[in-house]
């Protein structure tokens, strides 16, 4: 058996999400945290994996691309605000020792209709929290930063 979170801990993980930064301060974000067996496993044929679903925990990161805000050119930031959000949740898990893991390779729509998302709203990412059951290495396998830092100019 896994161990569960915390209700607390799951709390301040949502907390750092909802206080993170959005363009124009538009925050156009929703989170479904997904905890119980039964709703776990509605979701796997959406992302077929079993460790997926044998998560402690599962937040759905839901965006409504409408809410988000534009630059002049047209260019829409919910994406980015998505990933500030997301970034924050893996960020705050951490701190609490707990592992998190970021999918994007999910069937969006048994997704949508699983957890009743409404038609207006995105389901970016499913992010399993969990905490680790063996301890890693750090990546090693990374560029250099002198191959991806630009100094004033490319």
């Amino acid at each position: 058996m896994k161990k569960p979170i915390e209700k607390e801990k799951l709390t301040r993980i949502l907390e750092s999400a909802r206080l993170s930064p959005s363009a124009n301060n538009n925050q156009p974000w929703h989170f479904i945290l997904i905890t119980e067996k039964k709703a776990k496993e509605n979701l796997f044929p959406a992302y077929p994996r079993n460790w997926f679903v044998e998560a402690p925990a599962i937040i759905a990161v839901c965006i409504k691309p409408n809410d988000g805000w534009s630059r002049q050119d047209g260019e829409k930031y919910w994406k980015l605000d998505a990933a500030i959000a997301m970034q924050s949740i893996m960020l705050t898990s951490h701190d609490f020792g707990i592992g998190s893991c970021c999918i994007a390779a999910f069937d969006e729509k048994k997704a949508k209709k699983v957890l009743e998302i409404p038609n207006n709203t995105r389901l970016i990412a499913l992010i399993c929290l969990g905490y680790p059951i063996e301890k890693k290495d750090p990546v090693t396998d990374r560029k250099k930063l002198e191959e991806i830092v630009h100094y004033q100019h490319w």
